[in-house]
């Protein structure tokens, strides 16, 4: 292998092997890319709207012809497990079949009354280039390619250094379900040439996933360009839990919705805000649920708590916990790595955080679960908006027109009562405050990068 800088290295984060290297691009190699990307733009702008949607079909179908490859490719790369990898390729083909079901109407021409022939349709922008993470390398590219491509746009990919081989293996299935060469293509570069990529002429808008500082520093850039930005920039989800909940399945969802992707999720329970009367037999039952998760290898169908994608990301994890004992949380269970190979981390519960500790001001990007009491609902969505970030919440109550209530005033994207917040087709996905702004899925990701324009035509007199 190379021992130069130029390249993406791919490391095994459940056994510290070396997979593969992928060079960066040069300057030239850039102008390549983007060059190819923009001859596919010019053709797959004059595509139907319902050749579109069949091309997502056919995308839909060629993710489930290589689920496994896929699956088996994500736990090599960032350590999913390969139950939940193989539901992440499936979710990406459903909402690609949702999309070739219900897209052509999403782009449907509307007339408006004015007395002259008035109407508003969404054409394409251009190139938009997708600086995507590596938590979930097959959906989080998906869900935003869907609507991008859906409305005539080519989709240029910058993923992130660790998941290149998924990035490469997307392409591939792309161009074969129809796209014109191009039209989704893998840009494999160094900060330095991304911002390159930003300032390029032919590029028409930026989305990004990622963390607050990356996110700030290229919506600035972005912005000088007068370029079209989408940002989802990472959450510390509330999961409030009133003490008329169900707690069955209150609980069953927060092992769930803090541990599945070992935490590695935005809008996971990071921050578990509980009504005092149930706070100590939720606690229990939590603690017992957690404590019986199997972690290992990725490969194992038993496993569910895969490594950390990355040895940096689990140190940072361990600070944090340690930070927040040192604050004064206490530690219930977890809390160190595990020795050996491999970037593992245990299911960690901290009880009694508050704001001013690392686990509540903080994103932890792991399996931390971080305990909250409070005295009654108004505490709960106070500590719940004393935030940062406002990416989703969700409301565990049997009372769900005071659940509703509650939604008014939480200081989020999404609300979910009686249910863990979801990335679904049918409704938006974003956020608020310093979770960003602007939207993926629904009719509304896919109008985000399109120009929304209007045709008003009068007769001339005769």
């Amino acid at each position: 292998m190379s021992t130069t800088t130029a390249v993406a290295v791919s490391v095994n984060p459940a056994t510290d092997a070396v997979i593969a290297e992928y060079p960066f691009v040069d300057r030239a190699e850039l102008e390549a890319v983007v060059g190819r990307t923009e001859e596919g733009f010019r053709t797959w702008r004059t595509v139907t709207p319902a050749d579109r949607c069949a091309a997502l079909a056919r995308m839909a179908n060629l993710l489930r012809r290589d689920r496994d490859r896929l699956a088996g490719l994500l736990g090599a790369e960032m350590g999913k497990p390969i139950t939940q990898a193989r539901a992440e390729v499936e979710k990406a083909a459903n909402a690609l079949d949702w999309y070739a079901t219900h897209g052509e109407g999403m782009l449907v021409q509307a007339p408006v009354d004015t007395g002259a022939h008035t109407y508003v349709r969404h054409l394409p922008l251009g190139i938009v280039l997708a600086i995507e993470p590596w938590n979930f390398p097959v959906w989080q590219v998906m869900r935003g390619a869907a609507g991008i491509v859906l409305g005539g746009n080519a989709y240029l990919l910058k993923p992130a250094p660790n998941v290149v081989g998924s990035a490469l293996a997307l392409e591939a299935l792309w161009r074969e379900a129809g796209l014109p060469e191009g039209t989704f293509s893998v840009l494999n570069a160094e900060p330095d040439l991304v911002s390159a990529a930003i300032a390029h002429p032919a590029v028409a808008g930026v989305t990004v996933t990622g963390g607050v500082k990356a996110g700030s520093a290229i919506a600035a850039q972005a912005g000088r360009e007068i370029k079209r930005t989408v940002l989802e920039l990472g959450g510390a989800d509330a999961f409030i839990a009133l003490a008329d909940a169900d707690l069955d399945a209150a609980v069953d969802a927060a092992v769930i919705g803090r541990f599945q992707n070992a935490g590695q999720i935005c809008i996971a329970a990071k921050r578990i805000i509980l009504e005092r009367p149930i706070a100590e037999e939720f606690t229990q039952r939590f603690l017992a649920q957690a404590a019986a998760l199997t972690v290992g290898d990725p490969r194992d169908e038993k496993t569910y708590i895969g490594p950390i994608a990355r040895a940096d990301l689990r140190d940072e994890i361990t600070r944090q916990v340690r930070q927040t004992v040192t604050d004064g949380g206490r530690l219930l269970l977890g809390g160190e790595p595990i020795d050996g190979p491999g970037n593992f981390f245990p299911p960690t519960v901290i009880d009694g955080v508050r704001p001013g500790m690392t686990a509540f001001d903080e994103e932890i990007f792991g399996p931390v679960a971080a305990l909250v009491t409070v005295e009654n609902a108004d505490e709960a969505v106070a500590l719940a908006n004393l935030s940062p970030f406002g990416l989703s919440a969700s409301v565990w109550t049997r009372d769900t027109e005071r659940a509703a209530r509650l939604a008014d005033v939480l200081e989020v994207g999404g609300v979910f009562v009686n249910k863990l917040p979801v990335s679904d087709p049918r409704i938006p996905i974003g956020g608020v405050k310093n979770s960003g702004y602007g939207r993926e899925l629904s009719h509304y990701g896919v109008h985000e990068f399109t120009n929304i324009q209007a045709v008003w035509i009068e007769q001339p007199e005769q």
